[in-house]
């Protein structure tokens, strides 16, 4: 078995189709999985990558049950289309980091795993050539450049942290396309407390929710949501008592009224900048851009469709059925 620095090479990728890799990421929590679990990815929930893993690890009927849209169907399977555009860049980036630092990179072309942590797995971009560290290769548009050029973004630097502990590299390089605009290279070092942390919940998120198949704990994205009204739609009319939701619904109350005090200081906002732009449709702030235009749309008056023609109404009425909170 080929092994990269500390970690076995599990699954050859070389000729693997897109399909096959993504089947055999279910074996293990991935760098890109890893900020999820820990509730720090702003584009995917920890729910989605239960749902993911836990159809491979069971064989059960997570994904039958169609939730999120994650029905196990080559068909539906349409890979985003920026992140195909992001893999085509990938070499340019390698490319453009060894122009800029003059470092060599390789491929290593596996799905890694280390002993040490048997839950975790790792598909590095590169690898750096004579020094114990990898390359990984991002791609992400101007607005994101601000926090880019400051430092690695949260979710991205548990990433890499994942990869250490796989690999056991001593640091690595992220190299970020930013736009059509500049190449930004940070250098990030191991940090031992910061990887036994992550690694650490990652593992009871393994134990708990992929091998004993619970949910995680709810994190409020929509994605859960979807996820209790697909596992719960259907009610039985009887109660129950919650000996310990006391201090959660108290919580609760005070998140409500925070929330609404917020809502009442973004319309004052709103309505200061109106009273600023007055007629004018667009204003800019610095690079932002507001805009305070005439919309127009068309709506059927159903109050009237209801009274005149009640037959049409009643042939295209549909019901739908869901389960309503209320506190």
């Amino acid at each position: 078995m080929r092994k990269y620095l500390d970690a076995c090479i599990v699954y050859e990728t070389k000729d693997m189709s897109k399909e096959q890799w993504l089947e055999a990421r279910k074996c293990g929590i991935g760098g890109s999985d890893a900020a999820s679990v820990l509730g720090l990815n702003p584009y995917k929930s920890s729910v989605s990558v239960y749902i993911e893993k836990v159809d491979y690890i069971h064989g059960v009927s997570m994904s039958d049950k169609n939730i999120n849209g994650c029905k196990k169907d080559s068909s539906n399977e349409e890979v985003n289309y920026r992140m195909e555009l992001g893999n085509k860049l990938e070499d340019f980036v390698a490319n453009e980091f060894s122009l800029k630092t003059g470092l060599k990179v390789r491929n290593v072309n596996g799905i890694l795993k280390n002993d040490k942590y048997p839950f975790a797995i790792a598909n590095i971009d590169r690898a750096v050539v004579g020094e114990k560290a990898f390359l990984e290769c991002k791609v992400t548009n101007s607005f994101n450049k601000k926090e880019w050029i400051k430092t690695i973004p949260i979710h991205y630097k548990i990433q890499m942290n994942h990869y250490m502990a796989v690999t056991g590299a001593s640091h690595c390089y992220v190299a970020v396309l930013i736009g059509n605009e500049e190449l930004v290279i940070h250098k990030l070092e191991r940090d031992e407390d910061y990887i036994e942390e992550i690694m650490k919940l990652e593992e009871i998120f393994w134990n708990n929710c992929i091998l004993g198949n619970e949910l995680p704990m709810p994190d409020g994205s929509s994605d859960y949501s979807k996820t209790l009204d697909t596992l719960y739609k259907d009610s039985k009319c009887e109660e129950l008592i919650l000996f310990e939701a006391e201090k959660i619904l108290e919580r609760y109350d005070e998140v409500v009224k925070i929330y609404k005090d917020f809502e009442k200081e973004k319309k004052a906002i709103e309505q200061y900048l109106k009273l600023q732009m007055k007629n004018y449709e667009i204003a800019y702030v610095g690079d932002r851009k507001i805009t305070w235009k005439k919309q127009e749309r068309n709506t059927i008056d159903t109050t009237r469709l209801n009274k005149e023609h009640p037959e049409i109404v009643a042939g295209y009425m549909k019901t739908t059925t869901s389960r309503v909170l209320k506190i």
